[in-house]
C-alpha cells in the first residue's frame, strides 16, 4: 500500500510484469475489484486504486469534479510509478476515465477495457442519478448503502450473497464519502460527453456489458461499439452492473483473452477527429 499525489494505491503481481491500471466505479474505492486482482496478477502487474474524494486517498476536492479529473489522477499515479504505458481497465466511471485517457493521452495507453460504460449520459441514467440522491438526503448514508444492492446486481444474486453485502455495508459506511462529494460525483456523469470524440480512439478497446444491468442500458455499449474504431464488444446475459463482481470467472477469462491479444507495443498514430 502507497500514497501518490494524495491516492491510495496497491500493487499486485509481478513488479516486471505489464502494468494494468484497475479503476472503479462512482464509488471509487479500489476494493471493488478483489474478486479480480488475484486471477489478473497472475500475468500482469495490477494497480488499484481509491479515487480521489473517497475510501483511504485524499478526501479534498473542488468546487466541482469531472470525469477529466479522475484520468489525470490516473496519469499522476502512473507517472508516480514510472510507467509510460499502461493497460487500463475501468467499470462505469473508471471506463469513462479510459474513454478520456484513450483520447487525450493515446500514448499513454496499451489497452482499454470498458465494463458498462457509455459515451453521453440518457435519460435513463439521469433518473438513476436523482433517485439515489433522493435516497441519500431522504434516507441517509445507510439507507443509500442498503439499497446499493439493488442497483448494482442481479436480484436472483442478491439473496446467495446476504452476508458479503452486510460486510460490504459496513465496510462503504465507514469510508464513505460525505453527501457534498457524493453530490459532485453524481453531477460529473450527467455533464460526460465525448459521443463525438469516439472516432479518434486508437488503442485496442474491450467493452463488456450486461444485458440484465439497471443503471447503465446495454444499448450505451452498443453504441460505443458502433463508434470506436474496432472495438470488441461482449454483451453478458447475466451479471448486472457489477459484473465483474457478480461473475469474476468470466470477466477475468474476457480480460486475460483481450489483453494477451494486445500486448504493449508502440503508442498508436492517431488522427484527430
Amino acid at each position: 500500500m502507497a500514497d501518490i499525489a494524495g491516492l491510495y494505491h496497491e500493487e499486485h503481481g509481478p513488479a516486471d510484469a505489464e502494468p494494468l491500471l484497475l479503476s472503479p466505479g462512482l464509488g471509487g474505492l479500489g476494493n471493488f475489484w478483489r474478486p479480480n486482482i488475484a486471477a489478473l496478477a497472475e500475468r500482469y502487474r495490477v494497480i488499484v486504486f481509491d479515487h480521489r474524494g473517497t475510501g483511504r486517498s485524499d478526501r479534498t476536492i473542488g468546487e466541482t469534479t469531472d470525469i477529466a479529473d479522475i484520468a489525470a489522477d490516473m496519469l499522476r499515479l502512473l507517472d508516480g510509478l514510472g510507467i509510460d504505458r499502461a493497460h487500463v481497465a475501468g467499470q462505469a466511471v473508471g471506463g469513462l476515465a479510459g474513454l478520456i485517457l484513450a483520447l487525450d493521452a493515446p500514448a499513454r495507453i496499451g489497452s482499454l477495457t470498458v465494463i458498462n460504460g457509455w459515451s453521453r449520459p440518457d435519460a435513463h441514467l439521469h433518473r438513476c442519478c436523482d433517485l439515489r440522491l433522493a435516497l441519500l438526503h431522504d434516507g441517509g448514508a445507510e439507507a443509500y448503502l442498503r439499497a446499493q444492492p439493488i442497483f448494482m446486481y442481479p436480484a436472483r444474486w442478491i439473496p446467495e450473497h446476504e452476508g458479503e453485502l452486510a460486510s460490504e455495508t459496513e465496510l462503504h459506511l465507514a469510508q464513505l464519502a460525505g453527501i457534498p462529494t457524493k453530490e459532485k460525483r453524481s453531477e460529473m456523469l450527467r455533464r460526460f460527453d465525448v459521443d463525438d470524440r469516439l472516432g479518434g480512439i486508437g488503442a485496442p478497446v474491450l467493452l463488456i456489458s450486461a444485458e440484465d444491468d439497471m443503471l447503465v442500458l446495454p444499448s450505451c455499449s452498443e453504441r460505443l461499439a458502433k463508434r470506436i474504431p474496432d472495438a470488441e464488444h461482449v454483451a453478458l446475459r447475466f451479471g448486472g452492473h457489477a459484473c465483474s463482481v457478480t461473475d469474476p470467472a468470466r470477466v477475468n477469462a474476457l480480460m486475460l483473452d483481450f489483453l494477451s491479444r494486445h500486448p504493449i507495443g508502440d503508442p498508436p498514430i492517431v488522427c484527430p477527429v
